[in-house]
């Protein structure tokens, strides 16, 4: 049985133990993937896509715990999510869960069409068809793991908030993976890697390592580690929260059998 990793203290990024907790397991990464597209989720494409959703929750957890102790808080609100938001667009993920939450209705404003008319809010549909908002519930499990990982404590709007981010992240991952797949490669990705103010330049081999996953090669009919490698680079659009997620993912999946 493997023993549980021991609860971290102090502050700042935990990422050994964070590597250990491992919240989002395989088995609901695949659910999700199932919403998206009947292709079949090798295990190393789901270890990885777990990593990545794990790195981004972890690190805008981190934000929000910096906000919170400037106000000598220990427990996280939405308004830390906010502020944490706010000092680094890296975070801005899972946006299409903004206009569903509560704490994000003065930050995305009004709405409008084509003809300048007034987009209204949407309400809860009736259909039963899964989606990311309404399957948001089943990465609560693996969202309190995670804050505990950083000892951490939120209040259940931020539980929620965390959980639709992850939920609507984790479904654009699957769908940029799925698209991957049938187009042979990253077909909106260029040359050039954003890189954030004030940060180095990405080094050579991010560089190189980002080009190689622009072409694949391979069977059309599953998604592979690769694939979400590839579909990260969409979702993260540059800087060091891309660079650490695909790092994380390829060290979580090095011992990972590819079926």
């Amino acid at each position: 049985m493997t023993a549980q990793p021991a609860r971290p203290q102090g502050s700042g990024p935990k990422t050994a133990s964070v590597m250990d907790v491992s919240p989002f397991k395989p088995s609901l990464v695949k659910a999700v993937f199932r919403d998206v597209t009947p292709m079949h989720v090798s295990r190393s494409a789901a270890w990885a896509a777990a990593s990545v959703t794990r790195t981004v929750l972890t690190e805008i957890i981190d934000g929000a715990r910096r906000a919170a102790a400037e106000e000598a808080r220990r427990k996280l609100i939405p308004g830390d999510l906010l502020s944490a938001i706010d000092r680094n667009v890296e975070l801005e993920v899972g946006d299409k869960w903004y206009e569903h939450s509560p704490t994000f209705q003065g930050r995305t404003g009004v709405l409008y069409d084509a003809e300048g008319v007034v987009v209204p809010s949407r309400k809860r549909s009736g259909s039963r068809k899964p989606s990311a908002v309404v399957g948001a519930h089943r990465f609560e499990a693996g969202v309190k793991k995670l804050l505990w990982s950083q000892a951490a404590t939120a209040v259940p709007a931020m539980v929620r908030d965390l959980d639709g981010i992850a939920s609507v992240f984790l479904t654009d991952l699957a769908r940029d993976a799925a698209m991957v797949v049938r187009d042979g490669g990253v077909k909106r990705f260029g040359t050039v890697t954003p890189v954030m103010s004030g940060e180095p330049a990405s080094p050579p081999f991010l560089k190189d390592s980002l080009r190689a996953l622009s072409a694949r090669r391979g069977d059309t009919r599953t998604i592979g580690r690769d694939d979400i490698l590839a579909a990260t680079t969409m979702q993260l659009f540059g800087g060091n929260l891309r660079q650490r997620a695909l790092t994380e993912a390829r060290e979580a999946t090095q011992n990972t059998p590819a079926g």
